[in-house]
């Protein structure tokens, strides 16, 4: 996520050893390993359980600490790849994603791992918006369409194929392997694109907003701490409200400083524009249609179903494959048909296949699965690659550097909030199912919380008196309700769509 940045004014410094197809295969491979550690911790995470322990809220932290720091450093990031250097910010940002992930495949506790966790995703963001921006350099016109159309791709392949390589590597050599794997990509990367790279610059840089910056990071860290911490100690907590409390404070005093500033991190006048703000709603619907299921349905299989790793990975592929090709056949039918409309038509066949899946209980057989997974991949899939390209088309020309960075914002930012919020939400629901089966057990907010995080086992320990069966009809119930809440999320984004992005048929 960078900053609204003239072209026109950037500063190159030749290279004798530029070679553009190089940068794209080393920054491709950078943006492989996003998805691959986001999905592929998901799948760990019940491993990592049985093999460290902790609290379920610790092991939440392992994706949502780095969604967080990702989401709210991207920008940042953005804008010292514009000074500094965009390749010095790309090889940095590889760098410490690689020596991040040699740490934690030796991480001695979840609390290193949630820390280490937090470093990655800083290291991801330099990684991404110096990649990024420094892709842009190598490119013009179509070729620099061609380019970041592939780097998408790349994205997909990571998030279809990121669980069943985790789970391989799981079931042969233990979770530890994931981030090891990620740890030989990056330094791949490293090895092999930095020296390929030329260095750029932006001579009208000014700078990193370290106020907003840090006043949209702490409201992000708050909000999202809050809700975690809503599902153990009860929404009535006093240190719950005061942790939102703080998140709104947070949220205020960015946008204070965001209206002040010269050159602001994050525009907030492109709101004006409806047609901008409808955009927004494409990573919001997309974040509850699909994004959470990578997180949800892994713990789910493996946690509460007793799938093997493996064969998680092999369902999770029904969800995320359709995500390699369907962008691309959605851009083909804007010829034709308008975005606004191809992108709400998506989301209701994302809400049917939520609905096909609310209706499959656990321990039923993973052929059944299939359908419905597929439904929601190919229906999240069409906004998916139009969200970008909308983003910067309904905003003036001179506006698109901007509009870009605050798309990326609620994009990253929301799939961090929306993780908090369903798991939040799980384990509320499951807590009044099992107040209704359990009534008077002191242990039912901790149980129902272990069981929101896939921990069947740590749950069933807590509530002796409950057998395997009935937690897991519980779950079912629980779990299904969650899935309507989403359904419901996702039919009202569409509308929202199909009203404020419509445009007349393409002639």
């Amino acid at each position: 996520m960078s900053r609204e940045v003239d072209m026109s004014n950037t500063v190159d410094f030749p290279s004798s050893t530029r070679d553009p197809y190089g940068v794209l295969a080393a920054v491709c491979l950078a943006a492989l390993i996003l998805p691959l550690t986001f999905v592929g911790v998901a799948v760990a995470t019940p491993a990592i359980g049985r093999e460290l322990g902790g609290s379920a809220m610790a092991l939440s932290w392992m994706t949502n600490a780095f969604m967080l720091s990702f989401g709210s450093a991207l920008m940042a990031a953005g804008t010292l790849a514009d000074e500094y250097g965009r390749k010095r910010v790309f090889g940095i940002g590889i760098a410490l994603f690689a020596v991040t992930s040699l740490a934690l495949a030796f991480a001695p506790s979840v609390l290193w791992l949630d820390v280490l966790r937090a470093v990655q995703g800083l290291a991801g963001a330099a990684a991404l918006a110096g990649g990024s921006a420094a892709l842009a350099q190598e490119f013009d016109g179509v070729a620099r369409t061609r380019a970041f159309s592939l780097l998408g791709t790349t994205f997909g392949v990571g998030l279809a194929f990121g669980p069943i390589l985790a789970g391989v590597l799981i079931e042969h050599f233990g979770w530890r392997a994931i981030f090891l794997s990620a740890m030989l990509i990056g330094a791949v990367s490293l090895l092999f694109g930095v020296p390929r790279m030329h260095e750029s610059r932006d001579p009208d840089a000014t700078g990193v907003d370290w106020p907003g910056t840090l006043s949209f990071t702490a409201a992000l860290v708050l909000f999202t701490w809050g809700i975690l911490q809503a599902a153990q100690s009860g929404w009535g907590s006093g240190w719950v409200w005061s942790l939102l409390l703080g998140a709104l404070v947070s949220l205020l005093g960015f946008i204070a400083v965001e209206l002040r500033v010269s050159r602001p991190m994050l525009d907030l006048s492109l709101f004006r524009y409806p047609r901008f703000v409808g955009v927004q709603v494409l990573p919001i619907a997309t974040c509850y249609c699909f994004v959470v299921l990578l997180i949800l349905l892994p713990i789910r299989f493996i946690g509460v179903e007793g799938y093997s790793e493996v064969d998680a990975g092999l369902m999770m592929i029904a969800l995320s494959a359709p995500m390699v090709v369907v962008p691309f056949l959605a851009a083909l039918l804007t010829r034709w048909i308008s975005a606004g409309v191809v992108s709400g038509v998506g989301l209701l066949i994302a809400a049917a296949g939520l609905y096909g899946l609310s209706r499959i209980a656990p321990g039923q057989l993973p052929a059944d699965y299939v359908l419905p997974m597929m439904l929601i991949g190919l229906g999240a899939g069409m906004p998916w690659g139009l969200m970008d390209g909308l983003s910067v088309s309904v905003v003036p020309k001179e506006r698109a550097g901007m509009a870009t960075g605050i798309f990326s914002t609620t994009r990253v930012a929301g799939e961090g909030i929306a993780l908090a919020l369903v798991i939040a939400v799980l384990a509320g629901l499951l807590q009044v199912s099992i107040s209704d089966a359990a009534a008077g057990s002191a242990q039912i907010p901790q149980a129902a919380q272990q069981l929101a995080n896939g921990n069947l086992q740590a749950s069933a320990a807590l509530l002796p008196h409950l057998s395997r069966e009935t937690l897991l009809l519980l779950y079912a119930e629980a779990f299904s309700q969650l899935l309507h809440l989403l359904i419901g999320i996702t039919v009202v984004s569409a509308l929202v769509v199909f009203v404020v992005l419509h445009e007349p048929r393409k002639v």
